[in-house]
């Protein structure tokens, strides 16, 4: 029974609409409310573990900052408060009821996988040179968000 009690913000946020909306200086991005996949509208908020939610919208957040990129630069992350550095993003996971999972390499090319509660989920998206100039830059957000329209 004590499960079943909510604060006032619990219930609020878990009854939200899924809403993006952003502000940017002249000239650095457009402002305003972006269109949110249907894949994400799909399942309530509330339906949504922790984990789901926050990984639906990293994903967003990534293809979106991909979107910016030229074809010289590929999505990492830099990690903040330790000297892990950075991993270039090549997959995402969430495990219910509160894991993310980024999996990915070093600027050296070693493995990396981190995961992370949903409560001290702290992302900084950067753009790394793609590794070999020969070869065309990964785009992990859209091939995510195509898997994303996929899942059930």
């Amino acid at each position: 029974m004590a499960d079943d009690i909510q604060t006032t913000a619990e219930v609020a946020e878990s009854d939200a609409l899924p809403r993006q909306h952003e502000a940017h200086a002249d000239g650095c991005g457009q402002s305003g409310d972006k269109p949110l996949p249907e894949a994400v509208k799909r399942k309530p908020v509330k339906q949504k573990s922790a984990a789901e939610w926050a990984y639906e919208r990293l994903i967003l957040y990534i293809q979106n900052f991909e979107k910016q990129l030229d074809n010289d630069h590929e999505v990492a992350m830099g990690m903040a408060g330790n000297a892990t550095g950075v991993l270039r993003i090549e997959g995402l996971g969430f495990f219910d009821p509160d894991i993310v999972t980024f999996y990915g390499t070093d600027p050296q090319g070693g493995r990396m996988q981190l995961i992370q509660h949903v409560s001290q989920l702290n992302v900084a998206l950067r753009a790394l040179p793609i590794p070999k100039p020969e070869d065309p830059p990964r785009r992990i957000g859209f091939q995510l968000a195509a898997e994303l329209e996929q899942a059930e």
